[in-house]
C-alpha cells in the first residue's frame, strides 16, 4: 500500500507545469513540497468542490494541463462531479483527477467513509463513463505511470484521466489558512489565491 506522502513526492517529481488543484489532507503535504505559481489550495470554503473548480479551468484554458489532488471524502461530498465531468460533450482532455483512497474522512478525525468495504472507484468512474482509469498501490508502478498519465493523453485526446491511489490511513489535521503554516498558498485569503491564479495563467497567455 502506498503512503500519501510518497505518491505526492512522485507526482511532484513529474510535474511540469501544469495547474495543481489541492483540497483537505492534500494541501499541506503538497506545499511542503511545491511553491510553483501555478498551485492552487482549494480550502476555506466550498469544501468537496476541489474537482469542480479544477474543471471549470480546465474546460476555460483547454491549452493548460490541471491536475486534482483530491481524498475520497471530498469525492464523496460531490460525487456528481464525475458524471458532469464525462457527460460534457466534449469532455476534457487536458484534466487529470487524482483520488487519494485511504477509506476515510482523515482531516476529521479518520472516521470511515461511508460502504468502504468493498467500494471500488475505478469501478465507479468507468461507470460514468471515464476511459482512461488507472489505480495503484504500489510506488514503483506509480512512478513508471506517471510520465503517460501526465505527459501522453493530450496527443490522443482520449478524454479526461481518473487515477486512484490506494494509500495507507494518515492523520493530517485539518487545513487552515489563518493557522500559521508556513506555506503560501495558505498564507492568503481563498479570494486572494483565486485572484493569484488567474494571473498567473494570464501571464502565460
Amino acid at each position: 500500500m502506498l503512503q500519501k506522502e510518497e505518491c505526492l513526492r512522485l507526482i511532484a517529481k513529474h510535474r511540469a507545469d501544469e495547474v495543481v488543484v489541492t483540497t483537505m489532507g492534500l494541501t499541506v503535504p503538497w506545499a511542503k513540497l511545491s511553491t510553483h505559481p501555478l498551485d492552487y489550495a482549494s480550502v476555506g470554503s466550498a469544501m468537496g468542490h476541489a474537482a469542480d473548480f479544477a474543471l471549470g479551468i480546465a474546460l476555460a484554458r483547454p491549452e493548460r494541463e490541471v491536475i486534482v489532488l483530491n481524498g475520497d471524502g471530498s469525492m464523496l461530498m460531490c460525487l456528481g462531479t464525475l458524471a458532469t465531468i464525462t457527460g460534457l460533450r466534449t469532455p476534457p482532455s487536458n484534466y487529470t483527477l487524482f483520488v487519494c483512497d485511504n477509506g476515510t474522512y482523515e482531516v476529521t478525525g479518520n472516521q470511515p467513509v461511508p460502504g468502504n468495504r468493498g467500494f471500488s472507484w475505478p469501478t465507479v468512474a468507468k461507470g460514468v463513463g471515464f476511459q482512461q482509469v488507472y489505480e495503484f498501490e504500489e510506488a514503483d508502478a506509480l512512478d513508471t505511470a506517471l510520465p503517460k498519465i501526465l505527459k501522453g493523453r493530450r496527443e490522443k485526446e482520449a478524454g479526461p484521466v481518473f487515477v486512484n491511489l490506494k494509500i495507507a490511513e494518515a492523520a493530517e489535521p485539518p487545513p487552515d489558512r489563518w493557522g500559521g503554516f508556513p506555506y503560501p498558498y495558505l498564507q492568503e485569503s481563498l479570494a486572494e489565491s483565486t485572484h493569484k491564479l488567474r494571473r498567473a495563467l494570464a501571464t502565460e497567455s
